[in-house]
């Protein structure tokens, strides 16, 4: 099976992707899977939860690419130096209770953790699956190097269906500049499962979010999101922001960030029944690269992250502009995608200026939620100057007023930090 350069396969290939997202209620049900066990990483939570398992040897695998390196750090307590993990979820039916109908499979959640080398500083970021990439050559089912040819352009979410796993990590590879030699792959089976087994996650609304598309109607004030709540409120789209994908990435992080906090309070990490169906919900509906699929690495990846404080986790969102003629498509930010990715790498402690569509900091007057971009930096810190570049990992960017202290990213790229209490402001933009 080959890609085409070929206005007919992109014709296919777009007409396949209309198909698919008739069910887009579910297509991002495998979030609250891959939510879950990224908290569960960076609670320390899967410390306990791996060492217990006997179902381990039944976990699926993929080799990532034919010179996929062994698991880091063997035989040490910690990962030695930057660790990045990526994280797919995938819309398959194949071998899913739900059965719609629909074919195929699609990588309509994308989301990349990487922990800098000493260890303080963890990043999630999301790529919007809307998004148009170049898609380098990839491996085949076998191994085969260069087996599906390269394509100038296509949607990020089409990577999985046209080479598996490692087209996903090689096509985010050459965006974000990162090595990517760790990944899984996580289905929606057990996301009711996987939310009842959190116990509730409590987030909070600004104003009541009704989404006739999902069926959602929950009230303005806190709420306790679990079971199809929690799915619901997850996958909404329509009812968030301005009805786009990139709305509903700021939405998730309003519950993944609490997720966290309620991850590594002692109600969770206390609970071993609790740790160990959460986690047992979610390694049950997952394929990991062969690298990983081993107990003792799982231990150490829980180990190099447990003690992050809650103020160096970053939630983060590629940036993004409006693509000049795929109509309702994204094409990257190059100038601001850089600038991120460069002091990522760098392991310099950073603060993210600004929040998505729709969400805003708690207590905040909800009749001026904030904008995209509005967000001001601290008092005494001054962003990046423009056109200089970050040091390398572990030296401070020479910023203006702030060489002691975090770099603040710049207003185009959203997000927020999991201590930071964000909430919801239901629908903004009509």
């Amino acid at each position: 099976m080959a890609r085409r350069h070929s206005e007919e396969v992109d014709r296919m290939a777009s007409a396949r992707h209309g198909r698919l997202r008739r069910s887009s209620g579910w297509l991002n049900a495998g979030r609250v899977l891959l939510t879950a066990v990224l908290v569960m990483a960076l609670s320390g939570a899967s410390v306990v939860a791996y060492a217990a398992w006997g179902l381990w040897s039944d976990v699926k695998t993929v080799d990532l690419n034919p010179d996929t390196p062994d698991a880091v750090g063997a035989g040490s307590e910690a990962v030695d130096g930057p660790l990045t993990i990526l994280l797919v979820g995938s819309d398959s039916r194949e071998g899913q209770s739900l059965d719609d109908g629909e074919t195929g499979e699609l990588n309509d959640v994308n989301l990349l953790l990487h922990v800098s080398a000493d260890h303080q500083n963890a990043t999630v970021i999301s790529f919007p699956r809307d998004l148009m990439l170049p898609i380098p050559s990839c491996p085949g089912p076998n191994g085969e190097p260069d087996y599906f040819p390269a394509m100038s352009e296509q949607q990020l979410n089409s990577t999985l269906s046209e080479g598996g796993l490692p087209c996903v990590a090689r096509t985010l590879q050459e965006l974000t500049g990162l090595d990517i030699p760790y990944a899984g792959l996580i289905t929606f089976d057990g996301v009711i499962a996987m939310s009842n087994a959190i116990g509730g996650v409590d987030v909070c609304l600004t104003q009541p979010i009704e989404d006739p598309m999902t069926g959602l109607s929950l009230p303005a004030g806190d709420n306790t999101l679990v079971g199809g709540d929690a799915l619901q409120f997850l996958r909404t789209r329509y009812g968030v922001g301005n009805g786009g994908d990139t709305s509903r990435i700021s939405n998730q992080q309003v519950f993944m960030s609490s997720m966290v906090r309620q991850l590594r309070s002692a109600d969770t990490l206390g609970n071993p029944a609790k740790v160990y169906s959460l986690a047992k919900a979610g390694v049950e509906n997952m394929t990991l690269s062969s690298n990983m699929a081993d107990v003792s690495f799982m231990q150490r990846v829980a180990s190099t992250v447990k003690d992050i404080d809650l103020e160096r986790i970053n939630f983060v969102q590629y940036p993004t502009q409006t693509h000049p003629y795929q109509a309702g498509r994204l094409t990257p930010d190059s100038e601001a995608g850089d600038l991120l990715m460069e002091i990522i790498a760098s392991g310099q402690a950073f603060e993210v200026t600004a929040t998505g569509e729709g969400v805003q900091a708690e207590g905040q007057d909800p009749a001026a939620p904030p904008t995209e971009g509005e967000t001001p930096p601290t008092e005494g810190e001054t962003p990046p100057t423009e056109g200089e570049a970050p040091p390398t990992e572990g030296e401070t960017p020479p910023t203006e007023g702030a060489s002691d202290g975090p770099v603040q990213l710049p207003p185009g790229v959203t997000g927020q930090s999991a201590a930071n209490q964000t909430c919801s402001a239901g629908r903004t933009v009509f």
